[in-house]
């Protein structure tokens, strides 16, 4: 790593951190994923505050949220099996996120309000300390390691979907409530979330200036699910504090 071409005060995206080498406007770049992902950023948010309006106005979020849900693992989906449509399909995630979101957090919102704002910060921290753990290679990216953080997203993925499938049953499983078990789950979650960050920093750093450009998309797709996914259990985790205390 090299310090000669220091030119940005932002430690994510100066030579720094990621030395692009030779760059092409036709090749995946650090900078094409880091506007990508701050314009969905933004998107998802404006969504979220006119949604936290609405609430606050006595509007249902149930159907925002599971629309949200749904449409967003529909496009995830559709997006894994169909890389050349990430272009098309990104932005219409993005969209999707944004009203689960909305809806998902608004609850907090209204009834904590300071709530949401603490899991951005966290969230926002946890980026960083995972970007210098990952940089500065004090943990290091192999085979096992990602084995290992796949293995343990996936399960945590089908435990929420097999506890969702039951909800329609009136079975309430035990990651919904309050007690200690939940919440060791929760932050078993978060946990793993925070990991998967460095699954997508090292897939950046392999790809950058190498892969088409339209790469960025499915870059972008992924960095996005990790941190929205994040922000999720940590709000949930604080959710279930705050009730608990």
């Amino acid at each position: 790593m090299s310090l000669r071409n220091f030119r940005t005060s932002n430690p994510v995206f100066n030579d720094y951190f990621w030395n692009d080498g030779k760059s092409s406007s036709n090749t995946m770049s650090v900078a094409g994923i880091f506007i990508k992902s701050m314009i969905g950023i933004l998107v998802i948010a404006a969504i979220t505050a006119y949604l936290w309006k609405l609430n606050e106005n006595g509007t249902s979020m149930h159907w925002f949220t599971l629309g949200g849900m749904l449409g967003a693992i529909v496009m995830s989906v559709l997006i894994s099996v169909r890389h050349n449509w990430a272009p098309f399909l990104v932005p219409l995630y993005i969209i999707a996120k944004g009203f689960f979101l909305g809806g998902f957090s608004a609850y907090a919102h209204r009834n904590f309000p300071e709530l949401p704002y603490q899991a951005i910060g966290v969230t926002i921290v946890t980026f960083f300390v995972m970007l210098l753990l990952y940089q500065f290679r004090i943990i290091v990216v192999t085979k096992k390691l990602r084995s290992v953080v796949i293995t343990a997203t996936v399960s945590i993925m089908v435990v929420y979907l097999i506890s969702w499938i039951l909800s329609f049953f009136g079975i309430k499983t035990y990651i919904w409530g309050t007690s200690w078990f939940a919440i060791a789950f929760n932050i078993l979650a978060a946990i793993v979330a925070s990991f998967a960050l460095l699954l997508d920093f090292d897939y950046i750093e392999r790809y950058k200036n190498k892969a088409p450009k339209q790469k960025e998309w499915l870059a972008t797709w992924g960095l996005l699910a990790t941190l929205i996914w994040l922000y999720v259990e940590v709000l949930r985790l604080m959710q279930k504090l705050a009730i608990r205390f």
